[in-house]
């Protein structure tokens, strides 16, 4: 059997600068397992495999494999997906529209094309439900982080397919000196069936980027994440959960993937009760899987 297959780079318009996710185009005649060790052999954050949608509505039906597990959603697999399917013209937007359907239900996404070739992919986040960590979760991620969280905040596990946690430092600096436990990490996310951990913090004014994040999900064999979508996502989601939104209203800039030597940029935007992710993608690698 042979497969088409795109490595996307995602949240960047310059290749090998963003988040890549492989991007397996016709995966119809491939078992769950067969997919799970085509994932754990590409050893990337993610691997997508799309297949004819089952919901009336969706372009196409995507599952979503780490190097360990399956995940109903993320984030920069969802753009880079529709970004390889727009490019092999397997699908079409309508109105500037694409519905994928995957293990979070269906997921709508904008499609805008700008000056010089440019294209902006955004998707609706799944509607996201919050729980605060208790203080004794809360003192263990504090001493896993090894870094103080900012005054007053609280973490919360922001469910939105994928289940960060999701911790505000006091500034981005803090963002970018932070060197987590991650052997301790993976524990707690292991306990709480967490995907993983998103921490945040604040650029100075006038920064290009309003907010600088890190994400962590070694319970699932990705020790950093350079580039996490649905993690900004969820992160948009405790802002708005925290009473913080209307310091973000509109669309805003985040940096993520400094010490990962990446420099991926995303585009968020908190409207009512919409968050919407939004970046850019280019391919790196095009070519056939055989097996």
């Amino acid at each position: 059997m042979r497969a088409a297959i795109k490595t996307v780079d995602v949240f960047t318009s310059t290749p090998f600068r963003g988040n890549p996710v492989a991007v397996v185009l016709d995966a119809g005649g491939l078992s769950a397992a067969r997919m799970q060790q085509v994932a754990h052999w590409m050893n990337l954050s993610e691997t997508t495999f799309v297949l004819p949608p089952a919901t009336p509505g969706a372009d196409y039906r995507l599952r979503i494999f780490t190097p360990g597990g399956e995940l109903p959603f993320a984030g920069h697999p969802t753009i880079g997906s529709a970004h390889a399917l727009l490019e092999a013209g397997m699908v079409a937007p309508r109105d500037g529209v694409l519905v994928q359907e995957c293990g979070a239900g269906l997921v709508r996404l904008q499609v805008q094309d700008a000056s010089e070739g440019a294209r902006w992919i955004a998707f609706d986040l799944p509607q996201a439900s919050l729980t605060a960590l208790s203080p004794s979760d809360a003192a263990e991620l504090e001493a896993i982080l090894g870094v103080p969280l900012a005054h007053a905040a609280r973490p919360f596990l922001a469910d939105v397919g994928a289940r960060w946690v999701i911790a505000q430092l006091p500034d981005a600096q803090a963002v970018l000196d932070c060197r987590p436990d991650l052997a301790r990490m993976a524990i707690q996310d292991r306990r709480g069936r967490h995907t993983g951990v998103v921490i945040f913090g604040p650029h100075p004014d006038g920064s290009p980027a309003r907010i600088e994040t890190r994400a962590f999900a070694p319970a699932h064999g990705v020790p950093e994440d350079p580039v996490c979508g649905s993690g900004n996502g969820a992160m948009a989601a405790y802002l708005r959960h925290t009473g913080q939104a209307d310091h973000y209203q509109g669309d805003f800039l985040v940096s993520q993937g400094a010490k990962a030597g990446r420099a991926g940029v995303l585009r968020l935007s908190m409207s009512g009760e919409r968050i919407r992710v939004g970046g850019q993608s280019v391919t790196c690698i095009d070519g056939t899987l055989n097996f």
